[in-house]
């Protein structure tokens, strides 16, 4: 690689190609934009009802999900996957910060995907990601009588020349937002879903009594 850059004088470019198509594998085709405009986001808030965010998965969760939908994944497909979501999770670290916002239904740590022990490192990699400085992560009380994210899961995210942009996903689709109005409804859908669920500080206490139930 490094011999062929040197005779096209391409300063890099070509390497750069080759790492980001490596991260590209193992990612959803519908997914992949909203994962290209995550790396410029400055500010990245979402909220997720169907299971844990990507970017805070530990391996063992995430291979429990790949698990358990079909159609079954092989050996080397799940490794595919599961190696492009623990490479999303650098953005978390990455400096200057982007700023983090997670709301997660406590419905989805009760559930247990994958059995006891998974829950149990899922719950303490949630914790680990909480006390980062950058990092707010929410947990919706599953009694939630006034509950604004009725109409499912959405992102919403600022990029570094402050452009707000959404994604919402379903089956096999997702679709990145960009109208002014849809942006406004999903801004004031989060900022309820914000007052609504627990505080980060009460949604870690959460966790950890969760933690200590298993």
């Amino acid at each position: 690689m490094a011999k062929t850059e040197s005779v096209l004088d391409t300063f890099g470019v070509i390497d750069i190609a080759a790492r980001q198509l490596s991260r590209r594998r193992g990612l959803a085709s519908w997914f992949r934009r909203w994962a290209e405009l995550e790396e410029g986001a400055v500010i990245l808030n979402t909220y997720e009802c169907r299971s844990v965010p990507g970017l805070l998965q530990p391996e063992s969760y995430a291979r429990a999900l790949i698990a358990n939908v079909p159609p079954l994944a092989t050996p080397e497909e799940a490794d595919v996957r599961v190696a492009a979501r623990m490479e999303r999770q650098k953005l978390l670290y990455r400096t200057p910060y982007i700023l983090f916002s997670f709301i997660i239904e406590q419905a989805l740590i009760e559930r247990q995907t994958g059995g006891p022990e998974v829950t149990r490192e899922l719950i303490d990699r949630l914790l680990e990601c909480g006390r980062l400085p950058n990092v707010d992560i929410q947990i919706m009380p599953t009694a939630s009588p006034e509950h604004a994210g009725t109409d499912g899961p959405f992102r919403l995210l600022e990029t570094d020349e402050h452009e707000w942009l959404g994604y919402t996903e379903g089956q096999q689709s997702g679709q990145v937002i960009s109208d002014p109005k849809d942006i406004s409804l999903l801004h004031q859908r989060y900022a309820k879903l914000r007052i609504q669920a627990f505080n980060p500080a009460d949604s870690a206490g959460l966790l950890m009594r969760l933690r200590g139930s298993l």
